[in-house]
């Protein structure tokens, strides 16, 4: 039991190396989080812009495109270039707004929920057996870290308990 007290690291006293080997696994988690779904992206010549689309779409159908723009923080002119190949791969349908017409609401369509599903079940697996392997205590800290690394407190509300993901 003394060695893990002296191992553990203390997070009021984090040193350099602490901070930039946690920055480190950051990027090595996000490398083979992404793997999968990537190879996946490419066989419908898609890239990771359009798994984000999928992915919040699928979340929140019925999502304005305003909604996803801030979401995602990219120009309107990026978002259109994405959007529009999904809505003519026929992956994604838009629906005007039934009281201010100028929205546009998006959903994914059967097509477009069967790739979210499949972009999404390596991710989750993945996620579950590391969630499993750390434990609930692990979860807990993991959930808090993430959160205060999300500037806005905006982005940070979405994920009040009872409502992961959702505003």
């Amino acid at each position: 039991m003394m060695a893990d007290l002296k191992t553990a690291v203390n997070p009021i006293f984090l040193s350099e190396e602490d901070l930039r080997r946690g920055i480190e696994l950051l990027f090595f988690a996000y490398r083979d989080f992404t793997a999968e779904p990537d190879a996946i992206l490419t066989e419908y010549g898609f890239g990771r812009a359009h798994h984000r689309v999928v992915h919040f779409v699928g979340r929140r159908p019925q999502m304005t495109v305003g909604d996803l723009l801030t979401i995602l923080k990219i120009t309107k002119q990026s978002l259109n270039r994405v959007l529009g190949q999904l809505v003519r791969q026929g992956f994604i349908v838009q629906h005007r707004g039934a009281q201010d017409r100028r929205q546009r609401l998006l959903e994914l369509t059967d097509k477009g929920r069967e790739l979210e599903r499949q972009l999404s079940a390596p991710q989750r697996a993945r996620v579950a057996a590391a969630y499993r392997k750390a434990g609930a205590g692990s979860v807990e800290g993991f959930r808090k870290v993430l959160l205060n690394i999300i500037a806005s407190p905006d982005d940070r509300r979405r994920f009040d308990r009872g409502k992961p993901g959702r505003r």
